[in-house]
């Protein structure tokens, strides 16, 4: 196969006519770039420069061969530039999978930014419904990065951008929003909005009750954790809500859990060399877990 040092061997030597030329351009010695000429042609079986008493001149190969070599010159700088312009996190693509309860307020300001000031970035957005779907779309080749609840069975790199607080969403005029804080134990026998049995948060929240001898008992459930806040706002039952899936337009009660709930929010990636994956976990990061003001002040707005 042809390097590319040949190849720019042959075309500086023709564009230029003279082998001296051709050197000096290339800053070669005159041998070092007849060696590379010889090794071209011996790939080809057949002599591509004709020498003349002064400079030299393409054979018929040499001309057949002359737009192929330039266009293998132009791909190879165009592999640089893109190259480097990724590198930069200028351009190239990213896949991002993300819990799909955590897209709005943890991700769309970081998308935001990124569409604004990196517009040669293309980003393709995959959410899933558990940290284990996170998972298998790293494992598949399918996603880049993911962004969601610590997941269970990942070994990989792992960042953490910040710990969720779980809260109890429910109607401004339910008993319980005039508590400063909830007992889980509290939520025994209440009807509560849960989530789809592919959501794995509702899982989670299962085991996290039975720690406390609670049995969640659902009264319907949905695959949305801001759906849900908004049906329990609407008086149909209590919800178990990360913060995350709040929006400031939320018309009912929050209340904290008394012991309080968390659980860590992370990045993590199979390819952790890789500059745009750096880049947007670390922006990530940076902005971490944010509450909206109003919904802090709806989180302590119970009386003792």
């Amino acid at each position: 196969m042809p390097t590319l040092r040949a190849l720019e061997c042959l075309v500086a030597v023709l564009d230029a006519g003279s082998i001296t030329e051709a050197a000096a351009r290339l800053h070669l010695s005159q041998p070092a770039l007849s060696h590379q000429i010889g090794a071209l042609e011996r790939e080809l079986g057949t002599p591509v420069l004709e020498r003349l008493p002064r400079g030299v001149r393409p054979t018929a190969a040499g001309r057949a061969v002359l737009p192929d070599a330039r266009a293998a010159l132009a791909a190879a700088e165009r592999v640089l530039r893109t190259g480097r312009a990724v590198s930069g996190g200028g351009e190239g693509t990213l896949r991002i999978a993300c819990a799909e309860t955590m897209t709005a307020g943890l991700l769309a300001p970081v998308l935001r930014a990124w569409h604004r000031h990196r517009p040669e970035v293309r980003i393709t957005l995959t959410e899933t419904t558990s940290a284990d779907a996170l998972v298998e779309a790293l494992e598949a080749g399918e996603a880049d990065i993911a962004a969601g609840p610590r997941p269970s069975r990942w070994t990989g790199t792992t960042d953490l951008v910040g710990r969720e607080e779980i809260v109890v969403a429910l109607a401004a005029d339910h008993p319980l929003a005039a508590r400063a804080a909830v007992p889980m134990t509290a939520l025994a026998d209440l009807p509560l909005v849960h989530y789809h049995r592919d959501n794995g948060l509702g899982g989670w929240l299962d085991r996290e009750a039975a720690r406390h001898g609670v049995v969640l008992e659902a009264v319907m459930r949905t695959k949305q954790a801001a759906t849900a806040a908004q049906l329990a706002a609407a008086g149909l039952g209590v919800a178990l809500v990360p913060t995350t899936a709040l929006t400031r337009t939320f018309a009912g009660a929050l209340r904290r859990l008394k012991p309080a709930l968390h659980r860590d929010v992370v990045t993590f990636t199979a390819t952790p060399s890789d500059s745009l994956v750096r880049r947007f976990s670390s922006d990530v990061r940076h902005r971490g877990l944010t509450v909206p003001g109003v919904l802090l002040d709806k989180l302590s707005g119970g009386a003792r």
